[in-house]
C-alpha cells in the first residue's frame, strides 16, 4: 500500500478500536484527531503521534488527510461525511451513517464523489462468511425462513453519561439502529432484498431515562421466505448473536463464531472458527473483525475496486432498518 495520511474524528469508545487497528497497518500514517473533549483527542494523539484538534474541520483542512474515520454520534455522521467529501477526503464511518430518509438521501449523494466505507465488520467473520459460502455452493437449497435474536443489557449510565445516546434526535433511535443493526445487516447479506416488513417496539427498561426503544421485534419478508427478528437491551448480559437459517436441505444456526448445520437425513456438523489471528479487535459479541473490515476498505481505495460496504452495498440494510422504524412508530 502506498503512503496514506489518515485521521480519526470522534475519540470515544469505539475510536480504540480503529487507533488501534490503523496504528498496526503498515503505509498508514495517523495523523490527526478531533473531539468536542480535548483531553480524548489529545490522549489519542500522544498514544499514535499526530495532532489532536478540538474542531474537526481545522483538522481537515489543516491536515489534509486522504481518509477519515468517523467515530462520532449517529446524527453526525452524514453531515460529517459530507464535509469530508466537500474536500475531497475518502470516508470511513461507524455505523448507522443516517439516523433519518431526509440523511440517507444526502448520504446517497455522496456515491462517486470520494469513496465512502460503512463498518459492518461483521460481514467478515468467518461463521458469517461460511454459511455465505453453504448458500452460494447451493447444498441447504432455497431458505424457507430465518430467525434472528439480539439479547444484550444496557443500563441508564450507558445513555446519560454520553450525552448522546437515548435521544431520538442524536441516536436515531435505541436496539435496531445501535446495537442490532449489525445483525439486521447479516439478514440482508444471507437473505438478499427484503420487501415488507412490519414491526413494533417498547421501551420496557428505562422508561423516563431514554427516548429511544430497548425493545424492537419484526416479521421481514425476503420473497418466498419471512425472517422474524428480536432485539433488546433489557437482558441480563450480553449474549452472543443468535441467528438460524431454516432451508430446504437442513438448517444453518450460527451464534458468534460457533456454527451448527443439521442436515435432513439426520447429519450434524458443529464448526468454531476462532477469528483471523492478528486482525481482531472490539468485544466479540458485537463484532471482533474490524480489522478485515477497515483492512479491506483501504485495498479497494488503492485498487479502485468495489468495498462490499459502500453506500450500494449498504443499501438494503439501511432502507430496511428505515422501514422498520416508520412501521414500528
Amino acid at each position: 500500500m502506498s503512503r496514506v495520511k489518515s485521521a480519526i474524528i470522534g475519540c470515544g469508545g469505539i475510536a480504540q478500536v480503529h487507533g488501534a487497528v490503523l496504528h498496526g497497518m503498515e503505509g498508514v500514517e495517523l495523523a490527526g484527531f478531533a473531539d468536542i473533549l480535548p483531553e480524548r483527542a489529545h490522549a489519542m494523539a500522544e498514544k499514535y503521534g499526530g495532532r489532536a484538534y478540538g474542531d474537526f474541520t481545522e483538522l481537515l483542512d489543516r491536515e489534509r488527510p486522504d481518509v477519515v474515520h468517523l467515530c462520532t454520534p449517529h446524527y453526525l455522521h452524514t453531515p460529517m461525511a459530507e464535509a469530508c467529501a466537500e474536500r475531497g477526503v475518502h470516508v470511513f464511518t461507524e455505523k448507522p451513517p443516517v439516523v433519518s430518509w431526509e440523511q440517507w438521501e444526502r448520504f446517497r449523494a455522496l456515491e462517486g464523489r470520494v469513496r465512502v466505507g460503512v463498518c459492518f465488520q461483521n460481514r467478515y467473520n468467518r461463521s458469517v462468511r461460511l454459511l455465505r459460502a453453504l448458500l452460494e455452493e447451493g447444498k441447504p437449497g432455497k431458505v424457507l425462513g430465518a430467525r434472528a435474536f439480539v439479547t444484550w443489557h444496557r443500563e441508564a449510565p450507558y445513555y446519560t453519561e454520553s450525552g448522546w445516546r437515548g435521544k431520538l434526535a442524536t441516536e436515531g433511535g435505541g436496539a435496531l439502529i445501535n446495537q442490532s443493526i449489525h445483525t439486521l445487516d447479516l439478514l440482508t447479506q444471507l437473505m438478499g432484498p427484503a420487501g415488507e416488513a412490519q414491526g413494533s417496539l417498547c421501551n420496557r427498561h428505562l422508561k423516563g431515562v431514554t427516548e429511544v426503544e430497548d425493545t424492537l421485534e419484526a416479521a421481514i419478508d425476503f420473497g418466498e421466505a419471512r425472517a422474524l427478528f428480536y432485539a433488546t437491551t433489557n437482558f441480563c448480559a450480553d449474549s452472543p448473536v443468535f441467528l438460524e437459517l431454516v432451508c430446504e436441505n437442513g438448517t444453518l444456526r450460527m451464534e458468534e463464531e460457533e456454527v451448527t448445520l443439521r442436515w435432513a437425513d439426520g447429519t450434524r456438523e458443529h464448526r468454531t472458527l476462532p477469528p483471523v489471528g492478528g486482525l481482531t479487535a472490539g468485544k466479540s459479541y458485537w463484532g471482533h473483525s474490524h480489522g478485515l473490515c477497515i483492512r479491506d476498505f483501504y485495498r479497494c481505495v488503492e485498487t479502485g475496486e468495489p468495498f462490499q460496504g459502500d453506500i450500494p452495498g449498504v443499501r438494503d440494510t439501511i432502507e430496511l432498518m428505515l422501514r422498520i422504524y416508520d412501521s414500528a412508530r
